[in-house]
């Protein structure tokens, strides 16, 4: 199966080791992998800031870049799917563009979901000795419905023990430009988040999305806590 990947710009700047963790999985499972280096943004963070025009030139740039090619879209995040899913439609609605972009679309799956959901596997041989919890990002449950596949994915993990922590559907308070323009309110939002993973007496925060986990890492490292932070895909990398 061919996949072509959608590397996220924070991924491809802060997080590299986790996209070349999804090749390394993919790979495995007997995908053919590709990636175009011209890749950019897909445009969020200038929309989400309001910059509709200056984001639709981004995207459109994306969608020129991905249309020409009929491979399945793989991304670790779900924040930027679910932009490409649902927010392309309506920014190229009745244009030039517009059945090329709904393919585009049925066709951009975030990592997990295409396991799952395309792939049809839960278990990868992934070996990591450690207590967790999972935290589900707002794109991921909201925008992208994703919600039981990465824990299927989770309890297949040898010597993970898996513990669910209170709230697990609440917002750990980053959300893009809100953790910068309403910053009390974004720490106290990660506070209660980080709390609720030590009342479980895990180790790890795993998620699918880094944008999360990065916010939730911050306030751990401030705040000297024994917790760390880990993207699945680093997850389902581990012991192989």
């Amino acid at each position: 199966m061919d996949v072509r990947l959608f590397i996220p710009c924070f991924v491809d700047q802060l997080f590299p080791e986790t996209a070349f963790n999804m090749i390394k999985v993919l790979e495995k499972l007997g995908c053919t992998v590709s990636y175009d280096e011209n890749q950019t943004c897909c445009g969020q963070p200038a929309y989400n800031a309001g910059f509709r025009e200056e984001s639709k030139a981004v995207c459109e740039k994306f969608v020129r870049e991905n249309i020409s090619n009929s491979a399945y879209l793989v991304a670790p995040s779900a924040s930027c799917t679910g932009f490409v899913r649902n927010y392309y439609p309506k920014i190229f609605d009745n244009s030039s563009v517009h059945n090329e972009v709904r393919d585009l679309r049925s066709r951009t799956y975030e990592f997990t979901e295409f396991l799952v959901d395309v792939l049809k596997v839960e278990k990868l041989g992934a070996r990591l000795a450690v207590k967790a919890t999972y935290h589900d990002s707002c794109a991921a449950l909201r925008e992208c419905k994703i919600k039981e596949g990465p824990r299927k994915l989770l309890s297949n993990v040898e010597g993970l023990d898996l513990v669910e922590m209170a709230d697990n559907e609440t917002c750990c308070g980053f959300g893009g430009t809100f953790a910068i323009k309403y910053e009390p309110i974004s720490i106290s939002m990660a506070d209660q988040k980080v709390n609720n993973a030590l009342q479980t007496g895990a180790e790890c925060i795993i998620s699918t999305d880094l944008s999360c986990l990065m916010h939730l890492d911050g306030y751990i490292r401030k705040k000297g806590l024994p917790l760390k932070t880990m993207h699945i895909a680093d997850v389902l990398a581990s012991g192989w």
